[in-house]
Order: C-alpha cells, then structure tokens, then sequence
C-alpha cells in the first residue's frame, strides 16, 4: 500500500477510517494523496473484517477543498502530468463508489470542489451546523466530466445540480440538507460520536442485506440496458440461503441482537 504522512488510514474494529491530512491546506489533495486514497481505499474493500468506512478531512476548518494548486507546476504543467493526475483522481473517486462497503462522509468545515466530489461517491453524508459546499467551477472555467456531474445528479437532481454548478456559489448545511445532499446536519461538537455510532449501527446489521441493497441501488441508477439484472436476483437469494438469515431469525425469536458474518 502506497503510504503518506498526508493519507491516514485506521481499523477499529469493523469501521475503517481514512483520514484526508493536509489542513494546512484545507486537506487540499495532491496526485500522491489521489494514489495513496485509491490504495487505501481498495484494502478496505477486500478486508472482510472491514464492514463500514468513513471519509474524512483532518482539522476543524475543512472536509476536503479540493485540488491542491500549490502542487500544479509539478503535477499538471504538462499534458501528460495532467493526464496523470486525472486519472488518479478519478481512480480515487471510484474507489470510493464502487466500494462494496458502506461509506460515510463525515464533514465538518469546506466541502468544496473536488471535496463535493469525493462526498458524492459516498453512500452518506452527515455534516456539521457550520459546513460550507461549493462546486466554483464557473468562476474558474474548468470544465467537470461526465461521471462527476451524473454522482452529484443522482443525489440532488437535475434542478439542484445546475444551480449548484451555474452559480458557483457556498450552500449553507441546511441548504445542503434540502438538497438532499447531505443526510443529516449534527452540531460541531456531536459529529465524531454521532458518525462512529451510525457507522456502530450499520455495521452491526447483515453485512449480506447491506451488500446487496448497495449494488442493487447502484444497478438502478444505471441505464436499463447495463443493469446486472442476475446479479440482483443471486445476492437476494444469497442472503435467503445464508446463516445470517437462519441467525436473524433465531435472534428474533429470543429477543437478543443477532451476530451476523457475512455467511
């Protein structure tokens, strides 16, 4: 696994956590932090001991704000260091929303830019009172590609989206909240406790049901023509088939929390 000082990844039991380290910069991401985020991000992925990851941005001031400019004249002067940071970028991107995992984007602070775009490719978003989205595209004339555009769709909608990239502007939380963007909207001080609970939660449910509404939901969002239709109907009838199923069912009948593994 690619290592870096300014790319922090944890294990606490079933929850695995990587950490955005740059707030000098406003956790602002360079090509190794891109690289470093796809590795990491990968590991979790085949680890089965992992069942939930959340995303996040070290310091107080921000979630992720985006690229890091300071290290442009080394990473993009080129076409083809330019072509090389974007497809780490979106390498990273993936590795977030193909993750099979569950994932939680904890933001506290700027969720900017490329930061709103790392939060799109995760599954849920619970920030802060004081958090700040923007996408300031248009005030810098970069253009955004197709699979950035069709994440933030998919969550806010066609209207939403446009307003967010035509104006450019900063949306408040509870802005971000009607949007449907962000899921919910804790005070500052609550947010830790609040994710690594809801993380607690989610892991301790069927990690097979979990799987399988993440793909499903994944496969409707697709064109009707590319969705894995078999695919679907297997992972149900693999949760049906499962011990888990027989120990839901007999932790219900005697009225205790189910232990479920994954088989």
């Amino acid at each position: 696994m690619t290592t870096t000082d300014k790319m922090i990844a944890r294990r606490d039991g079933a929850i695995g956590t990587l950490t955005f380290n740059n707030p000098a910069r406003h956790n602002a991401v360079s090509l190794e932090m891109w690289q470093a985020c796809a590795e990491i991000m990968n590991d979790f992925s085949a680890d089965p001991a992992i069942r939930v990851v959340i995303i996040t941005g070290a310091g107080e001031k921000a979630f992720v704000s985006g690229a890091d400019i300071s290290k442009f004249a080394e990473e993009r002067a080129s076409n083809n260091g330019a072509d090389t940071y974007n497809k780490a970028v979106e390498a990273g991107y993936a590795s977030v929303y193909n993750c099979p995992k569950p994932t939680i984007a904890m933001i506290r602070g700027y969720c900017v830019g490329g930061g709103m775009g790392l939060a799109s490719c995760c599954d849920i978003r619970i920030c802060t009172e004081n958090s700040r989205f923007a996408v300031p595209a248009a005030k810098l004339s970069v253009g955004y590609g197709y699979p950035g555009v069709k994440r933030l769709l998919d969550i806010v909608g066609p209207s939403f989206t446009k307003e967010i990239f035509y104006t450019a502007r900063q949306f408040d939380a509870e802005e971000a909240r009607t949007m449907g963007f962000a899921n919910r909207v804790v005070p500052d001080d609550q947010l830790e406790t609040y994710v690594r609970d809801y993380a607690a939660t989610i892991a301790g449910n069927a990690p097979l049901t979990i799987g399988s509404i993440k793909f499903i939901v994944g496969e409707i969002v697709k064109d009707e023509s590319a969705r894995d239709m078999a695919k679907c109907h297997a992972m149900v009838d693999k949760c049906f088939a499962s011990s888990d199923y027989e120990e839901g069912r007999k932790a219900f009948m005697e009225k205790r929390k189910p232990v479920f593994t994954g088989k």
